[in-house]
Formats: C-alpha cells, structure tokens, sequence
C-alpha cells in the first residue's frame, strides 16, 4: 500500500512523521487531488548502502521513491522505510533534520517535485 507521509520540524526543533490522507476528488475516469504549484522536477538515484547523516530539507518537496528502498530516521530514533510508489512531503526545513539510508541491494531512484510557497 502506497505510503503519503508528510516530514516536518516541529516546536521542538526536531523531525517528525505524519501520515497525510490525500484529498482525491472525481475527475474524468478516475480521482485526483487539487493541483499544487510546481518549481519543476528532477530525477535522483542513490546508490546501495548511501547514508547521509543529519540534513534538513533544502526546500519544501515531495520526493517520490519509483524503485529501491530508503530508511528515513529522525530524532526520537523511529526509522520508517519508504519503497517504490511511496509519497514524502519534505517539509523539516529548520532543527536537527533526519538521517537517510538506502537500504535496497539496487539504487534508490527518485522523483523529486519542489512547491513553490
């Protein structure tokens, strides 16, 4: 089942995980959620193994995982792991941040789609 978690700094200068419930609304032959303004795309791969230590979102982003596997490890020590078709909105801009390691034998490919404000 495709995850949509949303990663924000909260109060206390930490990141942490919410689950998001996409509002799909009926739109022709199937569902979609409202349209968000977009900077453009790009696509990122990771190798086997990467871990980049403790890093903030560079701006507010959904980074979409289409084949590997990631963990994604905050403050408080809870680790989730986010695999192809999954949905993070990257919103912990400000604190400590959260750690990512791809834990999948091939790379991590990603989409990433920044928001304008």
């Amino acid at each position: 089942m495709t995850q949509f978690v949303r990663l924000y700094t909260g109060p206390d200068g930490e990141s942490h995980f919410e689950d998001l419930d996409p509002r799909f609304a009926p739109s022709g032959a199937g569902e979609r959620s409202p349209a968000q303004q977009t900077e453009g795309v790009s696509f990122g791969r990771s190798q086997p193994g990467n871990f980049v230590d403790w890093h903030t979102a560079p701006r507010k982003q959904y980074v979409i995982t289409l084949a590997g596997e990631v963990e994604i490890g905050i403050g408080d020590r809870t680790v989730r792991r986010f695999g192809a078709g999954d949905v993070m909105l990257a919103d912990d801009l400000t604190g400590r941040g959260h750690t990512t390691r791809v834990v999948s034998s091939e790379p991590r490919i990603t989409l990433t789609v920044p928001l304008r404000d």
